[in-house]
């Protein structure tokens, strides 16, 4: 007879299907069930038209030639897309591929890099987030760079402004700026699914906002070329960013060091670039074309209350995240201060000990200064512990002096 054995399909226990330790371990199951029903439903002759809101881009305009001159778009004859109410049904959807790509990763690259580079438990939370955001800003990176390189947006600065609104995009640059907004969706309901703490939820949830808000602000506004630039360059130093925490928590503290180095002054010429950007289009450009009422029907939203509101965003924003950085240095500046400071004070004191011990225990003396030599070295590293420990052996070597 034929022996089949049994899976290792793991087994839960009393527990129902509704409740929430099932849904948090199945739910990349749950919602790509969701996702391929909704694909099904093109197979149907029925169903079709409505999975097609859902998974196709909708609002799409033909463009002919002898209709180029009157349009200033890139790629003008063709198929090309523009905004609309419909794009909230291919939110949804891609939301729900973003939440099952999140889990494709986090089972089979993250969880795997985590074995493979034998982190700590303690540290599985920042590896699984750092790689999730790493990975994501990469691909964001070179989309949006090959998106600015194939449209000339940076052929001259004038391309930002000129011709607007830019009502009519292809179909990569559409579907970047959908993928941006459903990526920063699906971060809200992986607050829950990832079990992050309480006290890390507010923070988050603000940054996810943040970036969902600008960039559906950008999107809907037609201001897409100004805003795929500045992603770009957001990006490229959340990269590097990202990847210096990554080498950290590795153990590779000399490359870290260097790549902190390289992100401080990325992050600097970033935040410059794109107040500079958002003044010279929203200051400068968009102002020779400036309408007195907004055209919902045209996609004009050149207005002078709308400008200044997009640019104090910009710059609102660079000012936020410049200070971020700076009070984040002032801070490392002030722990290395203070450590410092409790480093040459453990120092001072066990060198009166070793002064103290004197000729009686040379060995003991000699070791003492080895470790005193070893804690200067490394000064610049968290030494309460070992102060700690110091201070126990030298009390212990006056005491075996005092009983001798």
């Amino acid at each position: 007879m034929m022996s089949f054995t049994k899976g290792t399909k793991k087994k839960y226990k009393n527990t129902s299907y509704f409740s929430h330790d099932y849904i948090i371990a199945n739910h990349g199951d749950i919602v790509s069930f969701i996702a391929m029903v909704i694909v099904i439903g093109l197979m149907f002759q029925v169903t079709a038209p409505v999975s097609k809101l859902f998974i196709m881009l909708q609002h799409n305009v033909t463009i002919r030639s002898n209709q180029a001159s009157m349009q200033d778009t890139v790629n003008c004859v063709g198929t090309l897309y523009t905004a609309g109410y419909r794009d909230l049904l291919t939110c949804l959807f891609y939301t729900l591929i973003a939440i099952v790509i999140h889990a494709v990763v986090q089972e089979y690259i993250i969880d795997r890099l985590y074995k493979r580079l034998h982190f700590s438990k303690s540290q599985y939370g920042k590896v699984s987030e750092i790689s999730q955001q790493l990975l994501f800003y990469l691909i964001s990176f070179l989309w949006g760079a090959n998106i600015v390189y194939k449209e000339r947006l940076l052929a001259s600065i004038s391309t930002l402004w000129t011709g607007y609104p830019h009502l009519y995009l292809s179909f990569w640059f559409k579907f970047y700026f959908i993928c941006q907004i459903c990526y920063w969706l699906h971060c809200f309901p992986e607050l829950y699914f990832q079990r992050i703490s309480p006290s890390e939820m507010p923070e988050r949830a603000q940054r996810y906002a943040i970036n969902l808000l600008c960039i559906a602000g950008a999107y809907l506004l037609n201001l897409n070329r100004i805003a795929v630039v500045l992603l770009v360059l957001h990006y490229l130093a959340e990269i590097i960013f990202h990847c210096s925490r990554l080498l950290r928590l590795a153990g590779r503290r000399s490359e870290a060091w260097y790549g902190f180095a390289l992100w401080d002054l990325v992050f600097v010429a970033v935040r410059l670039f794109s107040v500079a950007l958002a003044g010279l289009t929203f200051a400068l450009g968009l102002e020779k074309n400036s309408r007195d009422r907004i055209s919902i029907r045209e996609g004009n939203f050149n207005t002078k209350f709308i400008r200044l509101n997009c640019l104090a965003v910009v710059c609102l924003l660079q000012g936020y995240l410049m200070w971020n950085f700076i009070t984040f240095h002032v801070r490392k500046a002030r722990q290395f201060l203070e450590t410092h400071a409790d480093v040459q004070q453990v120092v001072s004191h066990e060198r009166c000990l070793i002064r103290s011990i004197g000729q009686d225990n040379k060995p003991s003396a000699a070791r003492l200064s080895a470790v005193l030599e070893d804690r200067q070295s490394n000064s610049r590293e968290p030494t309460a512990v070992k102060c700690t420990s110091g201070l126990n052996r030298c009390s212990e070597l006056r005491q075996r002096r005092m009983v001798q």
